[in-house]
């Protein structure tokens, strides 16, 4: 396949290397979210158009510190916000497996460069599962770290306290060789803390999974596709075939979390996406009239239908009258998520399931029916909630298509899901 062919890029212009180190000579999409300075960014949105950022985001800079070359920026849902990379204004990309299916989203064309060999490794960000969709989709690996690992500095924001930055690579030892570039503190933003500074999670690549325990919670199982869970159930028997033992661990409060993650994704985007006004920043529409009406014009020309609907739900669920109906309960709900998952890393060290219940999308499948589309995150957005890192590592094929298997860990403990990702890779 061709870029062109894939819609992979958005923005196809080189960053050279400013140092030398691990990743010399290794080419890098990023993710059009995170900020290059010189270089648009445009969130995959007509209200970023033309946006030239003048600073670069962190990891951008450690990437070619670290030797690396970075190629363009990849096409992405608009403002991260879908599950197949159609809602992008600069229109779809295509899975490299099947041109016909979507390689899943928001991180789509991140994972469809590295699947396509466009690029040898990606950048994507993740808030309820952006870059271990794509990754399970297309085949490839993708980390979703634990929250703090990785700055956000750059990163235009969704959902703040959702969404972390994540390696995409081919195999497991890559991906970890990139989450050991761009881990660690950053003055710039606060919520980094000092685990990771030394880190060498890429030699925890080792494939050994002797003596570990691995956790398999039944309702990240229910209402899985035939195919996918026979897929997983397999690429599990082949890890106790190393030396694994399995166990069954209970995660009752799941079963709200597509529920919660969505009032508080779509809460704190309303309030991030206020300031994109064509004032402030962003397209600016034409014509007469006061500021109110200017205002929404702009709104309505820059904006693409999906970020319009998540901005409705969550204005409304923070206006007065609802605010203690959905949002104060939807953070309840992610306190019960964070609990259960402590609960159940007492007697395990990692929980497994599926990354995505179901094979790509069809083109076209996601957008005719949006809320099938957020339930598809039913897997990928608990680990957000309880700010956990994951690996969705490839498992095999079901019809021809790939199925993810994700590795939740707890947190800071990407050297575990590395760990165990390897040995699955391994067989």
């Amino acid at each position: 396949m061709t870029e062109t062919d894939l819609n992979a890029f958005i923005t196809e212009e080189s960053i050279d290397p400013t140092g030398e180190g691990p990743l010399d000579g290794a080419t890098v999409a990023v993710k059009d979210n995170i900020s290059t300075a010189g270089v648009e960014t445009t969130c995959g949105s007509r209200m970023l158009s033309g946006y030239v950022p003048p600073y670069s985001a962190t990891v951008v800079e450690r990437l070619t510190d670290a030797g690396a070359t970075i190629v363009g920026k990849s096409n992405m849902d608009e403002f991260g916000m879908g599950t197949t990379t159609e809602t992008s204004h600069f229109g779809p990309t295509r899975n490299p497996v099947d041109p016909d299916r979507v390689p899943g989203g928001s991180s789509g064309g991140s994972a469809a460069a590295v699947a396509a060999g466009e690029a040898d490794l990606a950048l994507g960000s993740d808030t309820g599962g952006s870059v271990r969709c794509p990754a399970a989709f297309c085949g490839v690996v993708g980390i979703k770290p634990t929250y703090g690992l990785v700055s956000r500095y750059g990163l235009v924001a969704y959902a703040n306290s959702l969404e972390q930055i994540g390696p995409l690579a081919p195999t497991v030892e890559e991906a970890a060789a990139l989450l050991d570039v761009i881990a660690g503190p950053d003055p710039n933003d606060a919520t980094t803390r000092e685990v990771g500074a030394d880190s060498n999670y890429a030699a925890a690549a080792d494939g050994d999974v002797d003596g570990m325990t691995i956790g398999i919670p039944e309702e990240l199982f229910e209402g899985a596709d035939t195919g996918v869970v026979e897929t997983i159930e397999a690429a599990i028997d082949d890890l106790e075939a190393q030396g694994a033992r399995t166990t069954t661990v209970s995660l009752p409060s799941v079963e709200h979390a597509v529920q919660a993650y969505y009032v508080i994704a779509t809460s704190e985007a309303s309030s991030n996406l206020a300031r994109f006004d064509g004032v402030r920043y962003g397209h600016s529409a034409d014509g007469d009239g006061d500021w109110n009406e200017s205002f929404a014009r702009t709104r309505e020309e820059g904006f693409g239908a999906e970020v319009k609907r998540r901005i409705l739900l969550g204005t409304y669920a923070l206006s007065a009258g609802y605010h203690d109906k959905y949002y104060s309960k939807a953070q309840d709900a992610r306190a019960w998520v964070r609990s259960d998952f402590e609960a159940a890393f007492e007697e395990v060290d990692v929980i497994a399931s599926p990354t995505m219940p179901i094979p790509p999308f069809e083109l076209g499948e996601g957008l005719e029916d949006p809320l099938t589309m957020y339930l598809a995150d039913a897997n990928t957005t608990p680990v957000n909630l309880a700010n956990l890192p994951a690996i969705s590592v490839p498992a095999g094929r079901s019809e021809g298509l790939p199925v993810g298997l994700q590795l939740i860990g707890p947190k800071y403990d990407e050297e575990t899901i590395v760990r165990a990702a390897s040995a699955v890779e391994s067989q």
